[in-house]
């Protein structure tokens, strides 16, 4: 039953088909066709393929067309021959090349000749790719053409965003060496809502971005819907990993268009401005670094104005906006000294 809801949920054809069931049902043949243009027939067909797979919405999806039996393209032998001696002889020969001599050996055989289009198609079906060495650049059954076919697609956002909802995140690394010592920092802000985190850490890896990501959604206030960030390393392998088995939407910038990181950008100036320059003098000493750290993201999620949330802090305006009650106030503040003073 659930494969069959899953199948029926995921095309749009069987919800229609389901829909125009239905309004047959109540309103009759006439309104059907002038509503759907679909007569008593088409609708009856429908109804006898769901009884017969005893009420299964799954039946209503629509099946393949394809022929149970299709062409296939048959070559001479003695051209497919041809080409694969020439292509023993000389590897690197490809088919511009092979199409004057195939045409010769065609005439004096008294075949018909092919184009060099075919040559290729003859080439890759008959699998004739005898390198021995070196990578195999148009063998599209080698292990490098395969790779690259089942690249991961990154999801790219074209523009910088402007949600309407809470749960659009956006997160950065900045990278800056005070007093000697380099020191990364990993940010995120809500896009809408303007709650922020900002984490030390001493490497730059997936493994402490994904760390990273536990403790944001430990202090945030609301459910994280999409996370977007650059195209830097630390945001693939484990961290790139946890957001697909969370099914958060993980969105790429293009390279060198920080407009469209426009957000986090703008809070790395503030948080680098605010509290990291006129901390330098206690930045070795990590722990006292990090708690003041604590304490000035508490202020500025509670308490420091925005001015692109009507001069409120992000958690008030959650509040106004009925996210959370004014109890969790109290709450967040603790719950954020003890996650960010680690």
């Amino acid at each position: 039953m659930l494969s069959s809801l899953k199948r029926y949920s995921e095309s749009e054809v069987a919800q229609k088909k389901m829909e125009i069931i239905n309004f047959y049902d109540e309103f009759g043949e006439k309104a059907t066709i002038q509503a759907f243009d679909a007569d008593r027939k088409v609708i009856s067909r429908w109804k006898r393929r769901l009884d017969a797979s005893g009420g299964k919405l799954a039946s209503l999806v629509p099946y393949s067309t394809k022929p149970k039996t299709t062409r296939t393209v048959c070559y001479d032998h003695k051209i497919v021959d041809f080409i694969k001696d020439l292509r023993v002889e000389h590897p690197r020969l490809g088919k511009e090349k092979i199409k004057p001599d195939l045409d010769e050996y065609c005439l004096v055989q008294g075949l018909n000749t092919v184009s060099e289009s075919t040559v290729g198609n003859i080439i890759k079906r008959h699998k004739l790719f005898h390198q021995k060495a070196g990578r195999v650049y148009h063998n599209p059954n080698s292990a490098w053409a395969q790779k690259r076919v089942h690249k991961k697609t990154r999801l790219r956002a074209r523009h910088s965003p402007k949600p309407e909802d809470f749960g659009y995140i956006l997160s950065d690394t900045v990278v800056r060496l005070d007093m000697g010592l380099r020191n990364y920092y990993i940010s995120a802000i809500d896009a809408k809502l303007k709650f922020a985190l900002t984490l030390n850490y001493k490497r730059l890896t997936s493994r402490n971005m994904k760390d990273f990501y536990h403790r944001f959604k430990s202090v945030y206030p609301a459910t994280v819907r999409i996370w977007q960030t650059d195209n830097g390393s630390e945001n693939l392998g484990e961290f790139d990993e946890i957001l697909a088995s969370d099914q958060i939407p993980h969105y790429f910038s293009y390279p060198h268009c920080p407009k469209i990181q426009t957000y986090i950008e703008r809070y790395n100036r503030t948080i680098q401005e605010e509290f990291i320059d006129n901390n330098l003098g206690i930045i070795d000493d990590k722990v006292l670094f990090n708690q003041k750290l604590s304490e000035y993201l508490i202020w500025y999620n509670t308490k420091r104005p925005h001015k692109s949330l009507g001069l409120k802090s992000p958690l008030q305006y959650l509040i106004e906006k009925g996210g959370m009650s004014q109890m969790s106030l109290t709450y967040t503040k603790t719950c954020t000294t003890r996650v960010t003073s680690i």
